[in-house]
């Protein structure tokens, strides 16, 4: 059965949460969980390099099923301990695992930026709205500057003052 092209973003980030595999939501998925008026395809996450918390994710995409997008490929322990970035098809949908960003700043790096964010009953933590911003600014990538505007609207309705 193929997986769907869209992901259910609720449903990847309980299943991570009930996984107890240590991320941080970016992109889209980030704008997003801070009230953007955005859609996304795909979760986009930096997990926690950690040898336990690189089983527990690589124990979760097995039960998820994840191949590379297009391609009968698993994703492995080494894959998710190095420093690219993973382009997953899952029964839940794509997920994309960034080991680092495009700036080098794994999951230690971005911790202190990030922020956690409450949705009903789960705790999720997601880049803050600042260092996404400053994210998408630095990507080069059109549709991350499409999105800027949406972002920095959000950050000056959202600042106290």
């Amino acid at each position: 059965m193929p997986h769907p092209s869209t992901a259910d973003l609720d449903a990847l980030i309980q299943a991570l949460l009930g996984a107890g595999v240590e991320f941080i939501v970016i992109g889209g998925a980030a704008a997003v969980l801070h009230g953007a008026p955005v859609t996304t395809q795909d979760l986009d996450i930096v997990h926690r390099r950690t040898a336990d918390n690189v089983q527990r994710f690589v124990d979760l995409l097995i039960d998820l099923d994840a191949t590379f997008r297009g391609r009968d490929l698993r994703p492995t322990v080494d894959l998710l301990s190095g420093r690219g970035q993973l382009n997953l098809s899952t029964k839940l949908g794509p997920l994309d695992p960034l080991c680092e960003l495009h700036d080098g700043r794994g999951y230690e790096e971005l911790l202190p930026h990030s922020q956690v964010l409450t949705d009903g009953s789960s705790q999720i933590r997601a880049l803050d709205l600042d260092t996404l911003i400053s994210v998408k600014a630095s990507s080069g990538r059109a549709r991350d500057k499409l999105v800027l505007p949406i972002l920095l609207a959000l950050r000056d309705r959202t600042r106290p003052g």
